[in-house]
């Protein structure tokens, strides 16, 4: 009988301990773990994007963590391929295998897929771009409503972004947004199970604190500084990294710099909170035992 794979996914916001948990779970099913923490592909960011250290990485086998450098051109869509090459061939020596991080959209793309969308050219980016800072957002509100009413009723209607990316993509199709986003997904080889850690806020900002005073006492300004030529690039448009600009300009002082990534990591912690507790598929964890019974569970009713 052919055997059924799992793919054992830990979400949970920042700093709630997703490495340990994954270790640990990894340890037990004696597996290996994808990172699907965009961040850590970067060689170059070490401090800052909270690394599997050398001495867990020596526990358990961490593929994706240092394979890219910030210079490389990545996308999802890349991610998406080479994860599932490489889950081909880790099934046919494992039942399970384990997938840590918190980019949902780096998950969504191994576990189900990503949406194909026509390629949208610039001239006519630049064109409704234009329209919306003469028109405004309710002119954006009114065309998609016209062109696409389904896409509309669920679409967060205060994100210009979103809009105009709607609207950018029937122009040059033809095709309503709504009907590119409802393709039928690929088939997968494995079944997810979503699990993700859910910590006490005061505990989870209390660790967010300290995790940033040690990244500092660890040396990130040196290594921010040492990558302070390449802050446009997109790789380090991230926090951690970021809210030095000001300080390179001797705009604010080093303590203004700390207390901005807290502050900002924190609030970054609060909208993952809030993004797993809206969805179905994932379950709350607290502690290893927890992880191991709601898998046991699960796989017994599938």
């Amino acid at each position: 009988m052919h055997q059924q794979k799992y793919l054992i996914v830990i979400g949970g916001p920042t700093a709630s301990g997703k490495t340990n948990l994954a270790i640990k779970v990894a340890q037990h099913f004696k597996t290996t773990i994808l990172s699907a923490d965009s961040r850590q592909f970067y060689r170059e960011m070490e401090i800052g994007t909270a690394k599997p250290t050398t001495e867990e990485q020596a526990q358990v086998k961490h593929h994706f963590v240092d394979s890219l450098s910030i210079h490389d051109d990545y996308s999802v869509g890349d991610f998406e391929k080479q994860s599932i090459a490489l889950l081909d061939n880790l099934f046919e020596e494992n039942q399970v295998v384990v997938m840590a991080g918190g980019s949902g959209l780096f998950v969504k793309a191994v576990c189900e897929g990503l949406d194909e969308f026509p390629e949208v050219s610039n001239e006519v980016k630049e064109k409704w771009n234009q329209l919306f800072e003469e028109k405004g957002l309710p002119f954006l509100q009114e065309q998609l409503m016209a062109i696409d009413p389904d896409y509309y009723h669920e679409v967060d209607k205060e994100n210009p972004r979103r809009l105009l990316r709607a609207i950018c993509v029937h122009e040059v199709s033809g095709t309503p947004f709504s009907v590119f986003r409802n393709q039928p997904k690929p088939k997968r080889i494995f079944t997810p199970i979503y699990l993700y850690l859910q910590k006490e806020r005061t505990q989870l900002y209390n660790d967010i604190n300290l995790r940033v005073d040690q990244m500092i006492s660890a040396g990130l300004e040196k290594e921010v500084i040492g990558l302070k030529p390449h802050l446009h690039l997109n790789a380090l448009q991230t926090i951690g990294y970021r809210e030095f600009i000001p300080y390179f300009e001797n705009k604010v002082a080093l303590d203004y710099v700390v207390d901005k990534i807290k502050q900002h990591t924190r609030n970054y912690a609060k909208r993952q909170m809030t993004w797993y507790r809206g969805q179905d598929d994932w379950n709350e964890v607290e502690d290893f035992e927890d992880a191991l019974n709601i898998f046991e569970n699960m796989i017994n009713n599938v």
